[in-house]
């Protein structure tokens, strides 16, 4: 029977490119049930879009000097083409900038105002003396109350994923200038949570089928109570509040990006051509809601969402399903937009066939616990299964069937080795719909790359290159059942791997796949007679060094360890010490550093430092700088890089960059390489770590997560 499956994804903020953590956290297991259901003979829609209000943007906008509106144009363009490139088959992309988003949001919070789901309240907020104004919750940083996370937002924790207030906060500092802002009393809309507690309590009893992980989350929200929460900032940028007298207020971006998941079925339905086929998807009770989303967004859809649905109108379809996923990490990191961690999307599909990509993500997905992208790992998997099970299977009886037969050939009596073919290819098609059903996107792949396993084994126990001149009639029944497991492949792997699937459905058919029911296809039996041209490899073998960021702008960089011998005030200088440095065999040096207020002259005498030894010398006070020495800054403290007792004159190095420096690097162009702090101190450069001699180089003291290297 047909079913109606609905699927909202995340919507990614527009104030940055996509990276591999936005894919493999809810894009890509998206796709693939999209695909699947969609072969299956389902009724899909899904959408998402760009979410392009709130702070992320604003902040992007402020450090670039241009306005937000420019900046979420040029997001959304790149985010749209992404993941198309990606063959990320969404029914709508959108964004939350459209006339129809902003007409759906403000019906909705006028409507919800009306039946006291939305009321208004004095609150106090933090506001920022230094910049002169009040703070949204993005603007201010801390630490969380729950976790110890020093780098918590004011409206969220990613690290444990609980909700906060700014007032929760430890340590709390404005993220633009780093002062500490003072409390003032503001207006502003709350969403009534807690009106909504006792029927969240009895939906989620029917829920036991959810991800344990976003169950027992959603219920432990519950059973602590929840809090009402405001909806309103006090900023410029988004959509204003329908009502008189508040329209300088705007609504805030939680409250209205999974509004989207409404507004963009409604934009869907009117391109075409029926203004109400929303309400198909929307108002049935047998249309079953799924919400694509990494871990940090689990409460926005699990308790906010459907509250907002309940108070809009009790007609509308609830969440059927989230599966929700953990975090891909980066060596051990989380990815980040904000601070620099990443892999970003643009570069990735500059330099690899996506299925390759594709691969790796949904073998190594993080549905039930956080994963690591390591291109070691990447290399391997792509060399060792992708290329060497499943590519090696299509190439070898590809090229066997156009060398020798030029077509697929008529096959002979089957024999009881052969008919386990057809039982394994049924069994494996049941396996893989079983697991892509619930969402189990590992194991349904993991089934298919078993079924390409048994078919090389198939191959290499007939031996069909000596039944070639023995038996011609038995190796073209083993070539015909090869072919045959080549066919349920091309469907089966359809959904993970859409291109290079695609590019062996025409070696064998010659034809698309068709849109619907296309999955019963991988049960009948190969069309004998058609012509197979010299086949191609799906795939392309790599090499370490080929994944590894190569001529990467850094090399150029000459980063060593510095012994400081001597430190000396300079005349009317607040924030100066004069250094003298001893770099080995490179000699003595002298440097000016700015870090007299975070360091005494006693605390840096006979310390190992950082610094940039091919720095073009700058006059400074009147003395010549032969250097710069490296800090991590946070806007509150700043603590040099230790590398530890290495020798003074060690080369300090970023993992997996060549290290080749000019002779000497302008100020202005090292500025440019954006370096930060990852956990445990450690610095990272583009996802990639500094060490000496093999040993990480860390902070010298403890500094919040993606603070500053200058």
């Amino acid at each position: 029977m047909k079913e109606k499956i609905f699927i909202g994804v995340a919507w990614p903020y527009a104030n940055g490119s996509l990276h591999l953590g936005h894919i493999a956290g809810c894009y890509l297991p998206a796709d693939i049930f999209a695909r699947f259901n969609r072969m299956i003979g389902n009724d899909v829609l899904m959408v998402s879009g760009s979410d392009e209000h709130g702070t992320p943007v604003t902040i992007t906008a402020e450090k670039e000097k241009i306005t937000p509106q420019m900046v979420v144009n040029r997001y959304h363009d790149e985010h749209k083409k992404n993941m198309a490139q990606f063959g990320i088959s969404f029914d709508l992309f959108t964004r939350t900038t459209t006339d129809n988003h902003k007409q759906v949001v403000q019906e909705i919070f006028t409507l919800m105002y009306k039946k006291d789901y939305i009321y208004i309240k004095q609150v106090d907020s933090l506001f920022c003396e230094t910049c002169d104004r009040f703070l949204p919750d993005r603007y201010i940083e801390g630490k969380c109350p729950h976790c110890g996370n020093e780098s918590a937002r004011g409206d969220q924790c990613d690290e444990c994923g609980k909700l906060l207030d700014p007032q929760d906060l430890q340590l709390v500092r404005c993220k633009i200038c780093g002062n500490t802002p003072k409390i003032k009393t503001s207006e502003h809309f709350f969403l009534a949570l807690s009106k909504f507690e006792p029927k969240l309590l009895d939906w989620i009893k029917a829920k036991k089928y959810w991800k344990a992980s976003v169950f027992k989350f959603t219920e432990n929200w519950l059973k602590n109570g929840l809090e009402d929460r405001a909806i309103t900032r006090d900023m410029t940028w988004g959509i204003p509040v329908p009502l008189e007298e508040f329209e300088n207020k705007r609504i805030y971006v939680w409250f209205d990006a999974v509004i989207g998941y409404l507004s963009a079925s409604k934009e869907w339905a009117k391109k075409s051509g029926n203004n109400n086929k929303w309400e198909y998807w929307w108002k049935d009770v047998n249309s079953k809601h799924y919400y694509f989303l990494a871990k940090d967004n689990i409460p926005f859809h699990s308790l906010i969402w459907p509250s907002i649905l309940m108070g809009y109108d009790e007609k509308l379809s609830l969440p059927y399903d989230i599966p929700a996923n953990e975090y891909l990490r980066l060596r051990g990191e989380q990815f980040s937009k904000s601070r620099g961690i990443a892999v970003w999307i643009p570069d990735i599909l500059e330099k690899f066939d996506v299925d390759a990509v594709r691969y790796f993500l949904s073998i190594n997905m993080p549905e039930n616990k956080d994963t690591n992208w390591t291109w070691e790992e990447f290399v391997t998997k792509n060399n060792d299964e992708l290329v060497g099970t499943y590519g090696n299977f299509v190439h070898r009886v590809m090229t066997f069937t156009e060398k020798n037969f030029g077509m697929i050939p008529e096959p002979g009596v089957f024999n009881d080795f052969d008919k386990i073919v057809s039982k394994k290819i049924n069994e494996t098609s049941k396996e893989i719909n079983d697991s892509l059903a619930y969402c189990h996107f590992k194991q349904g792949l993991k089934a298919a790359m078993a079924l390409a396993q048994f078919g090389n084994q198939y191959f290499d126990q007939n031996q069909p290159w000596k039944l070639l001149s023995d038996d011609r009639k038995r190796c073209a029944t083993v070539i015909y059942s090869c072919i045959k497991i080549l066919k349920a492949l091309s469907v089966f792997l359809s959904p993970f791997l859409p291109f290079s699937s695609e590019k062996l459905w025409q070696m064998l058919e010659k034809k698309e796949i068709r849109k619907e029911d296309s999955w019963a296809l991988a049960l009948e039996n190969p069309k004998i007679g058609v012509l197979i041209e010299k086949p191609k490899p799906l795939f392309k073998k790599l090499e370490l060094l080929d994944v590894m960021p190569e001529r990467d702008p850094f090399e150029k960089i000459d980063l060593k360890v510095a012994k400081i011998l001597e430190v000396k005030d300079i005349p009317k200088a607040d924030k100066l010490y004069l250094l003298n440095i001893d770099l080995g065999e490179f000699g003595k040096r002298t440097i000016v550093a700015g870090i007299k207020l975070s360091y005494s002259m006693d605390e840096l005498k006979g310390k190992n430092i950082v610094i940039v030894a091919n720095l073009k010398p700058a006059e400074i006070r009147g003395i010549r700088s032969n250097g710069m020495l490296l800090a991590a800054s946070d806007g509150g403290v700043v603590t040099l890089l230790d590398p530890g007792d290495e020798p003074p004159g060690s080369d300090v190095v970023i993992e997996g960059i060549k290290k080749d420096p000019a002779v000497v690097v302008e100020f202005d162009e090292f500025k440019k390489f954006h370096m930060v702090t990852g956990e445990n101190g450690r610095i990272i450069y583009n996802g990639l770590i500094m060490k000496c001699n093999n040993k990480e180089v860390t902070t010298e003291k403890p500094v919040k997560i993606g603070a500053n290297i200058s």
